[in-house]
């Protein structure tokens, strides 16, 4: 842990996690829907619905699919469209794929917009998803560099937001409850970064710094009141950042025991953070091999409302 990170963190309220679940390869990309949290646990190729005891149900099982490049098919950021389907981001193939209950079907070719591995994904109340990407190729050792954000309007028309700039590795975005802000973590600029967003068109503008971070941001959540949860896995943990880049709250971890790169607001009134957790993000079949992802629960002062995701 660096000078940096400690100095950053020295006046935020210490909040103390409790492990929920164990047993997953990488557990990325909560979210809270019907009373329960999901989570992509990304190198055993499904989507899980983790029970308020612990439980976990594996909804979408993604080791049969034939991939239309020949890479593994990984999941990622997912989300809900109004008639209740599942969408879910391919990282490797760049496509999104619904799920109906029943089958898998491409929902988005992104493989002509995106130049890296697709990431991220939130989906507003229209059924409109704004995808991060990596924009190169982080797993084959490439350096990293700007990328474009990717909308995938509700008739699943699909473009690069070239308008607003490149970002560098977006990677957790979020909406907040009334649909006029959306962020995200530029994890290799060390930013939040917020747009302004119209609740009616979903055009985003006004790009801006959020929050300077002190290391890198990944998976990130909203709270009612507008502030940013991020997992900072060189912390290891936890920061609730506020508009400007002030430091409220705190979680740490164990590097030995767990890394944690995303989290959500959940529970009853949403006053949970869920946060997902791994220690083998690199190497896909060490992940595989000793299943050292787990999940977290910590109790936070402010609810996530109706942000999304």
């Amino acid at each position: 842990m660096t000078d940096a990170v400690v100095d950053a963190f020295a006046d935020a309220a210490d909040i103390k996690p409790r492990e929920l679940s164990r047993g997953y390869t990488w557990a990325e990309c909560p979210r809270w829907h019907h009373g329960a949290l999901w989570f992509s646990d990304m190198y055993a190729h499904r989507i899980v619905r983790l029970d308020a005891d612990g439980t976990p149900e594996t909804v979408i099982d993604f080791s049969d699919r034939t991939s239309v490049n020949g890479t593994e098919v990984i999941p990622g950021g997912f989300g809900w469209l109004p008639d209740g389907r599942l969408i879910v981001t391919s990282m490797h193939e760049r496509l999104v794929l619904a799920w109906d209950g029943r089958s898998l079907t491409v929902y988005a070719d992104l493989r002509e917009l995106a130049t890296g591995p697709v990431n991220d994904m939130v989906v507003d109340a229209d059924g409109r998803a704004y995808v991060s990407q990596l924009g190169f190729e982080l797993f084959a050792g490439e350096e990293p560099k700007e990328s474009l954000l990717i909308v995938v309007e509700p008739d699943g028309s699909a473009r690069n937001l070239t308008e607003l700039g490149g970002f560098w590795g977006a990677n957790g975005v979020a909406i907040t409850a009334d649909g006029t802000k959306l962020v995200t973590a530029e994890a290799f600029a060390n930013l939040i970064t917020a747009l302004d967003r119209d609740p009616t068109t979903g055009a985003l503008s006004g790009r801006r710094v959020f929050a300077q971070t002190p290391s890198l941001p990944d998976g990130v959540c909203l709270d009612a009141e507008d502030g940013v949860w991020a997992g900072m896995p060189a912390l290891p943990g936890l920061a609730r950042f506020t508009d400007g880049g002030a430091v409220t709250d705190v979680i740490r971890f164990d590097a030995t025991v767990a890394i944690p790169p995303a989290c959500v607001l959940g529970g009853a009134d949403r006053r949970t953070l869920y946060i997902t957790a791994g220690l083998d993000v690199l190497d896909w079949e060490e992940s595989r091999r000793n299943r050292r992802g787990s999940i977290w629960t910590a109790p936070v002062p402010v609810s996530g409302g109706e942000s999304r995701p």
